[in-house]
């Protein structure tokens, strides 16, 4: 009201001055000033501490338009992915920072607890050792992407969100595991080897870093060469699409499902899957495509000699009939693999182990749920009683109930319970949250981030969400 009072007066000023605008703009008023001063402080305090003109994009990437035209207001402004401190572009939902570490950061000095380099600035997991443990390895999404192109789990995507860095850290946990397959593989370590499992179940409690330790895993594996199996997401085997039952085997198919997992394994393994021949020669059965009823006038499908993994994949791709026939061939033909070694990384692997939410009608009025094992698809991966190289990480967020001890088609020591953080690896998330602008450096002690850990019991996703309020 103030304000429309001042505006009338300077209006009824010009009118009586003969309508002419001054040439010159006077300074205003301490009244008026001051009255600017006070509706900035107003509109400050009710933007939740933001001025109210303030709407610039700093601390964002923006994403290209998906149909290829670039918006008016990008181009009126001239941002670019470039621009935004040359990061890369990204989902739209995950945004990099401008100066996503401080000014003050030197990877050759900046050092975390008792003298150990924060950042390793490598390209592989494979240069640390346990005494290198509780370090940061940094790569970009980009790398991660390329190297783990069925998914990235949804921990450390978060990780990556809120650090607003593509960074994990290794683990003396992790590096347990990946010895255990790396004496199993490398010749020169087999003669000083320890016991080593082919076989493991990482369990534990509850965001305690199993996914990303299965991801980091993966990623090591295949940049040794290896041939990985990796699905991100065992709980996509049993959950949605089509399925029906296979009068054959009297077990359930999903083609849909069997289709993805063809195409994921597809998307890394190109170069290398053509290079392998087929060793099993049988007919393929065919079942029901994808909408389309089971295929007029054949039954089978035959695979010519000289065919490669590569061609029964596309295979089962092209013919959706053939699709679920062609995952369960791909699994006897992966393990008779000798020229290169094969590991089998199963994410939400305890969801191979209950219900799924497919039904089956009984009676008119009820029908009985499936269970995973009567799945065509799971049925043929989920066992561990075999030779081949395999891991499953429990996911106790996406479970569907607790399980017994004594899984079946499981060895009774395959299961590994791993660890949330200790006092070391949390004081070394702490000081590189700090670095990341998460917990601000005059509010860091030691007191402060001991508090963290032994409010969050070492639990990674509490300590994130809790280093904020330091």
């Amino acid at each position: 009201m103030l304000l429309r009072s001042l505006l009338r007066r300077g209006a009824a000023a010009v009118s009586a001055g003969g309508g002419r605008a001054p040439a010159a703009r006077p300074d205003p008023p301490a009244s008026l000033a001051s009255l600017l001063l006070v509706s900035r402080s107003y509109a400050k305090a009710k933007g939740g501490g933001k001025p109210a003109a303030s709407t610039s994009n700093r601390g964002k990437v923006r994403v290209k338009d998906p149909k290829g035209v670039a918006s008016e207001d990008a181009s009126a402004s001239g941002e670019s992915a470039a621009s935004a401190g040359g990061a890369d572009e990204i989902d739209a939902e995950f945004e990099m920072p401008t100066d996503p570490l401080p000014p003050t950061y030197d990877p050759a000095v900046d050092v975390g607890p008792g003298g150990r380099p924060l950042f390793a600035f490598t390209d592989t997991f494979a240069s640390f050792s346990h005494r290198g443990a509780n370090a940061y390895v940094d790569f970009t999404l980009d790398e991660w992407k390329a190297m783990l192109p069925e998914g990235l789990p949804a921990g450390m995507m978060k990780e990556f969100q809120d650090t607003r860095r593509c960074a994990v850290m290794v683990r003396e946990s992790f590096l347990d595991l990946r010895d255990n397959f790396r004496r199993i593989v490398d010749p020169a370590i087999t003669a000083k080897r320890k016991e080593t499992k082919r076989q493991i179940i990482l369990d534990g409690p509850r965001s305690c870093g199993k996914s990303i330790a299965l991801a980091m895993l993966v990623h090591w594996a295949r940049t040794e060469g290896w041939l990985v199996f990796y699905v991100p997401q065992g709980k996509d085997w049993t959950h949605g699409g089509f399925f029906y039952r296979n009068t054959y085997s009297d077990l359930f198919d999903t083609p849909v499902q069997a289709g993805k997992v063809l195409q994921d394994f597809l998307k890394y393994n190109e170069t290398r899957l053509q290079q392998l021949p087929c060793q099993t020669f049988e007919s393929i059965p065919l079942g029901e495509g994808t909408g389309v009823g089971m295929m007029k006038g054949a039954d089978t499908v035959e695979m010519p000699e000289g065919s490669t993994l590569y061609d029964l994949i596309q295979t089962g791709i092209t013919h959706s009939h053939a699709a679920v026939g062609v995952v369960v061939r791909l699994r006897k033909e992966l393990s008779h693999v000798k020229d290169v070694p094969v590991l089998f990384a199963i994410d939400q692997y305890n969801s191979w182990f209950t219900f799924t939410e497919y039904q089956e009608p009984v009676t008119v009025r009820s029908c009985r749920s499936i269970h995973a094992k009567e799945l065509t698809t799971v049925n043929a991966y989920r066992s561990m009683l075999h030779n081949d190289m395999m891991v499953g990480a429990f996911s106790h967020s996406t479970a569907v109930g607790k399980l017994r001890q004594e899984l079946p088609d499981v060895p009774s020591d395959a299961r590994l319970l791993f660890p949330r953080y200790t006092v070391d690896e949390a004081e070394t998330v702490c000081h590189y949250y700090m670095r990341q602008k998460i917990i601000r450096r005059e509010s860091f002690s030691e007191e402060k981030w001991k508090k963290i850990y032994y409010l969050s019991n070492g639990n990674g996703s509490e300590m994130r969400w809790l280093a904020a309020f330091i």
